[in-house]
């Protein structure tokens, strides 16, 4: 059987590909979905990719996650550097949580510098586009595969 691993994203994120194509690429959820079934399967992962522009659904996603997840991963848009609530829930979860950005997020406007999920992240990928998503699959591989 499968390990599941949940593919959280944020805000805003429906418009991967359509918003500032200059900063996040031109490539969509649907493209970030595929990759990581591709990955998942090398290692014997299944995939459930989820979006929200609502900070509670998200935390309602990472709650689920505690029955049924062996792993997170995470792109929590704007909500990585105001929501103390998706720190908390990720602080309930067991697994291993990847924190992932498609900018390099470093080299940005400074409130995007702080990061509350970093607090509870095992790792994180910034500033490789959707292959950040890639990566932490990879990684998660290598854990729970």
């Amino acid at each position: 059987m499968s390990k599941l691993i949940y593919i959280l994203n944020g805000p805003n994120l429906t418009l991967l590909g359509k918003r500032q194509p200059h900063i996040y690429g031109s490539e969509t959820l649907a493209d970030v979905e595929h990759k990581c079934r591709t990955v998942g399967e090398e290692f014997g992962l299944a995939v459930k990719l989820l979006q929200s522009n609502h900070e509670g659904q998200i935390i309602d996603w990472i709650h689920d996650a505690r029955k049924e997840a062996a792993g997170i991963i995470i792109n929590p848009a704007a909500l990585t550097h105001t929501s103390v609530a998706v720190l908390d829930a990720l602080n309930a979860f067991d697994g291993p949580v990847f924190e992932v950005h498609i900018s390099q997020v470093h080299k940005r406007e400074s409130f995007r510098h702080h990061s509350y999920v970093s607090l509870r992240a095992d790792g994180v990928m910034a500033g490789f586009g959707i292959e950040g998503y890639a990566l932490a699959m990879r990684r998660m591989g290598s854990l729970l595969g």
